[in-house]
């Protein structure tokens, strides 16, 4: 069936907190050529992305992050990737990372085979914290809330399934994000909205490996007000992420 809404319907996103350029050697798939990636952002109405690079996550962090920086501007946010495979390694990358004036640092747990009982999870997450980054992870959100706590992190695949832990985790976690991207049951977002506040969701896609168009319309056609679905697809997000000026 084809969708009676089309992409002037839904709102303007204006930061996507997931978003990926570069590739995975072991599997089809787009090669997130970083111009092909800022076109599909354009036609899905995103005016701007937090932007991570998988050569940094896969095979070569500095290079990689190097190479996201030089991507910086309008549309781009810079966003870090470590190799927590490397603890001792990943600590030295946060603190260049600060100093070369990123906001923020992606984890990438399950690319790199890293179990959330792992010392480097928890070692990194204090270091980022104490570099002044928001964490963004991948991840089962009920195993890797736990090494996560006393940060300020945004669960990039948190479920609908298990909606309900991470809502009873975030209780007493004020740091504790979740990305809209996988929220895609009928209440979902208004859960979240009504036990934590509209100020814990923000929109994500992880363009161009997922379509951005369905958490677009899933903000469109949901119960939240019109502040709300501007706060969820990008006031958050810059809150977190941007500068103060």
């Amino acid at each position: 069936m084809t969708s009676p809404f089309t992409a002037g319907d839904l709102p303007a996103v204006t930061l996507d907190v997931d978003v990926l350029v570069g590739r995975y050697a072991d599997r089809p798939g787009p090669t997130g050529d970083p111009r092909r990636v800022a076109e599909v952002l354009a036609a899905n109405g995103i005016g701007r992305a937090a932007v991570a690079n998988l050569r940094a996550a896969l095979f070569d962090v500095p290079t990689g992050n190097d190479e996201t920086a030089a991507l910086a501007g309008p549309l781009v946010l810079p966003v870090g990737g470590v190799d927590l495979r490397d603890p001792l390694g990943a600590e030295r990358e946060v603190d260049r990372l600060a100093e070369r004036g990123f906001r923020a640092v992606r984890l990438f747990p399950d690319e790199q085979r890293v179990e959330a009982d792992f010392p480097s999870v928890r070692h990194v997450a204090r270091r980022a914290a104490a570099a002044g980054l928001v964490v963004l992870t991948g991840g089962d959100v009920r195993r890797f809330w736990r090494p996560l706590r006393g940060t300020t992190v945004v669960f990039l695949d948190t479920h609908f399934y298990h909606l309900g832990d991470f809502v009873v985790a975030a209780r007493d976690e004020p740091g504790f994000h979740t990305s809209t991207r996988l929220l895609n049951s009928p209440d979902a977002l208004e859960t979240v909205a009504e036990h934590l506040g509209v100020d814990r969701l923000l929109y994500g896609s992880r363009t161009p490996w997922y379509e951005a168009v369905v958490p677009r319309l899933r903000l469109a056609r949901g119960n939240l007000t019109p502040t709300d679905v501007a706060a969820v697809a990008g006031g958050n997000a810059r809150r977190l992420l941007e500068p103060i000026a």
